[in-house]
């Protein structure tokens, strides 16, 4: 396994004149130049006197100096507390007492909102857009950040050669990140990643998804989800590609022509991404009258499907090699499209406590309705008597694998098994290739009166499938199924639906989505949801939040 510390410092070196970093149509710094910050970065915090295992918050939207600032962090052998930007202000002065952060990097619309009094550990706090000094609890830092500049010039006289980077330590084990799931107020759970564990989880990548300082990568999942930061940052720049950020989350149109532009070798993206675009882009063209005459001719059939693939790739920059697909299960009509025209895509099964990875398969390898093959690096099993055909708990053990959650000895204790196992919380089987299908969640499984076990993600794949679904959540109310559905308004309007067609929806969804399942999964009532459903970072829906 690599040591993705000394194999960061190894491609500054090789690719020093390369772009590195980028704000899309922004600042740009090749890797020389991220060199130089991250000792300018060092400095500062060797001057403010942080040491190696202090903790330093980042709260701002992605961006290169974002990921400059985790790697000065990282490199240092501090411990980077990143918090997702969409948290509260509450939420943020709790989570960084309770990671006994002493610095904040932050954006100026962020600091505006926070309450340094509510943030009492705090020496110092930094803007992350010119690493400028926001606030100081004492005149010494205020008085290291002036003479910076003569300090990094009496130090690196001629700059910083590639002779000053190495980066490595011995102790991979040490804790390197602390990865909080949510802004909750009480018992927060802080996922405790050692150093290893990301190494792991690139020596992974680099071994079934090879790049190099050819390729570029837009970064588009926030940075302080374990998913964007390993797949969209720091794998790729260890390669050598060039990472360009959007900032917060894009809308759909800017996207395409970031991506367009970027030309990405990789898009990492979460199903309901995807699933947007087959329902503008592809399912239209598809549904067409003669379209439909056409794709029924074998040999017309795969020049019309190669031609919708090479579109939506050319759509895509044109040098996509796969799309990656994380988070959720992909809808199974979509899923039996994408494979018809023959695009790259899998689906791939992690979660913040593994570094994110679990299971991944090619897409020459992956098995349609699976999440991907387990990792060989890790041990993954499903707790059950006959895996392949009684679902049961996934567990995982490995060196991808946490250590647990931060000053939480109680959640701590149970996320594991006796024998060191981590218990997922995600209910699945396994065949014999390894290839994990995921059943649900064990705290969504519902149990029914005559005892059968009911997973609402099944029928929720059922519902989602349906003509003019856009999303949808079973719950259990007092023993009955209801599922709240949200409609695809665009879709209704496209259609011409009439008010009473739009008014007999929820019946019609109810009869049809019950001759699919057995007598005991059977729904009792729809419920249209006219909002949106509170999401996670990685686009799951808060199901607590309705049940």
């Amino acid at each position: 396994m690599i040591n993705y510390i000394d194999l960061l410092s190894e491609t500054i070196r090789r690719d020093w004149d390369s772009l590195a970093l980028c704000d899309w149509h922004g600042e740009q710094f090749t890797f020389s130049q991220l060199a130089g910050n991250i000792e300018r970065l060092h400095l500062l915090f060797d001057k403010t006197g942080v040491s190696e295992g202090d903790k330093i918050t980042i709260y701002a939207p992605n961006s290169a100096r974002w990921a400059t600032t985790f790697l000065a962090i990282n490199t240092s052998g501090a411990v980077t507390v990143p918090l997702l930007s969409d948290f509260t202000s509450e939420a943020v002065c709790n989570l960084v007492n309770h990671s006994e952060s002493i610095v904040l990097f932050t954006d100026k619309d962020s600091w505006a909102r926070l309450d340094i009094a509510q943030m009492p550990a705090l020496k110092y706090v930094v803007c992350i857009s010119d690493w400028s000094l926001l606030w100081a609890g004492e005149e010494s830092v205020s008085e290291a950040f002036a003479s910076l500049d003569a300090d990094f010039a009496a130090k690196f006289p001629k700059g910083v050669g590639k002779e000053d980077i190495n980066y490595h330590f011995d102790d991979m084990t040490r804790l390197a990140v602390i990865n909080y799931t949510s802004g909750t107020t009480s018992a927060p759970k802080g996922v405790m990643l050692r150093y290893e564990c990301f190494s792991a989880s690139i020596d992974f990548a680099i071994r079934h998804i090879p790049a190099s300082n050819d390729y570029n990568i837009v970064s588009m999942l926030p940075m302080g989800h374990i998913y964007g930061m390993v797949f969209e940052f720091m794998y790729p720049l260890c390669c050598g590609v060039t990472v360009y950020y959007l900032g917060k989350a894009p809308a759909a149109s800017t996207l395409l022509k970031a991506v367009a532009e970027v030309k990405p070798y990789l898009i990492i993206t979460v199903p309901l991404v995807m699933e947007k675009v087959y329902n503008n882009s592809i399912k239209p063209v598809l549904k067409k009258t003669p379209m439909k005459i056409l794709t029924a001719i074998p040999g017309v059939r795969q020049i019309i499907f190669k031609a919708i693939r090479s579109k939506l790739i050319a759509a895509f920059g044109g040098n996509v090699q796969q799309f990656i697909m994380g988070g959720a299960a992909l809808n199974p009509d979509v899923e039996k499209v994408f494979r018809k025209i023959g695009l790259p895509y899998t689906v791939g099964y992690g979660m913040t406590e593994a570094a994110p990875l679990l299971a991944y398969a090619e897409p020459w390898l992956f098995k349609p309705g699976s999440c991907g093959i387990k990792l060989d690096s890790a041990e993954v099993k499903i707790d059950s008597e006959d895996p392949e055909n009684i679902t049961g708990e996934i567990l995982a053990k490995g060196t991808n694998i946490c250590s647990g959650y931060f000053k939480n000895p109680e959640a701590s204790e149970h996320l594991f098994t006796d024998d060191g196992f981590l218990r997922t919380g995600d209910l699945g089987v396994m065949d014999k290739k390894g290839n994990i299908t995921i059943k649900g969640r064990c705290k969504t499984m519902i149990l029914s009166a005559n005892g059968q076990n009911i997973y609402p993600e099944e029928i929720e794949a059922c519902i989602n499938s349906m003509n003019y679904v856009l999303e949808s959540l079973v719950v259990d109310r007092s023993g009955k199924l209801v599922a709240l559905v949200r409609l695809d308004e665009d879709a209704i309007r496209k259609a011409g639906l009439t008010e009473q067609d739009v008014h007999d929806l929820p019946e019609n969804i109810r009869r049809k989505v019950n001759k699919s399942q057995p007598s005991y999964s059977k729904i009792t009532k729809v419920e249209i949801k006219k909002d949106t459903f509170d999401k996670t970072p990685k686009g799951s829906i808060k199901r607590f939040l309705y049940n």
